[in-house]
């Protein structure tokens, strides 16, 4: 039986702070019953002046793992979503929040981008930490495991890193989305559209953006990481976007590593999402 709270959205903008109160569910679980979870909207101005936009799931910890969604998705993934009921659970509070220029945060969208998303992960550790909250672990899923494995390699303030179905091999995947002469197009016009179904415009692609991925190292930003970081890296066998092969690329090259395989698993962790929130739990909880 479910228990419902009065939650505190605190909204951090340039003309102050708005409180707003609101009703939320509490998560149903074996400690729902005795752990109080809270919920707030928090809105965090990053360097270029744009609003990240988070949730915080307080559960009692001053430490806090901090969730990084993947490409064109948001806070509200699946992924995210199921890893936060199963930390809070643990009594562990986690942030969630959207990338600028994706869901509800400020800025434009841009493909590649692995540097900015970085210095948003960067602003939003630094927010918390004035706020007296200590990012004991930062998760990322898909293009949010690469940003976090670059963190790792430029700051070394965080113990544990956990990237869920990151991209080693940045050169691969662009044919498979663009078609096969896409340098070709993007050297004729300097940009590639992409559309939806219905013919509309979702995205462009620049020369200057798909460079930035092409340029983005993944080998180098390995090595780059403190030995002392602990560094996992989860992935499903049967992942149809990021081959399972690249994870054994940052198993070889990251000093402090352990590696997960889940069998059957897709990209999204579908219809395993129990057991990456295991693994995930006990790599964080553990010593």
């Amino acid at each position: 039986m479910s228990i419902v709270n009065i939650c505190v959205q605190l909204l951090y903008g340039t003309a102050g702070k708005e409180i707003v109160t609101r009703p939320c569910a509490q998560l149903g679980s074996s400690h729902s019953d005795s752990l109080d979870v809270s919920q707030e909207k928090i809105v965090i101005i990053n360097r270029y002046g744009e609003k990240l936009v988070g949730v915080l799931h307080e559960a009692g910890s001053k430490d806090l793992v901090v969730l990084c969604h993947g490409f064109r998705s948001s806070k509200e993934s699946r992924t995210l979503l199921s890893l936060a009921d199963a930390l809070t659970s643990e009594n562990i509070s986690i942030f969630r929040f959207d990338f600028s220029g994706n869901g509800e945060s400020e800025g434009t969208f841009e493909y590649g981008n692995y540097y900015k998303e970085v210095d948003d992960l960067r602003d939003v550790i630094l927010h918390f930490k004035k706020h007296k909250h200590d990012t004991h672990a930062i998760v990322g899923h898909s293009k949010g495991g690469n940003v976090v494995i670059l963190y790792a390699s430029m700051y070394h303030d965080i113990s544990k890193v956990i990237n869920l179905s990151g991209r080693f091999k940045l050169e691969r995947g662009i044919g498979d989305r663009f078609g096969n002469d896409y340098m070709e197009r993007i050297n004729q016009h300097g940009f590639i559209d992409v559309e939806d179904k219905t013919g509309r415009i979702i995205y462009r692609v620049t020369k200057e953006n798909l460079m930035d991925r092409l340029k983005t190292d993944m080998h180098s930003a390995c090595l780059s990481i403190d030995p002392k970081c602990r560094v996992l890296t989860v992935h499903g066998a049967n992942d149809d976007i990021v081959p399972s092969e690249d994870a054994l690329e940052f198993d070889k090259y990251i000093s402090n590593h352990e590696l997960h395989i889940i069998e059957r698993a897709d990209h999204r962790y579908a219809s395993h999402q129990l057991e990456l929130a295991a693994i995930v739990l006990k790599f964080i909880k553990s010593r």
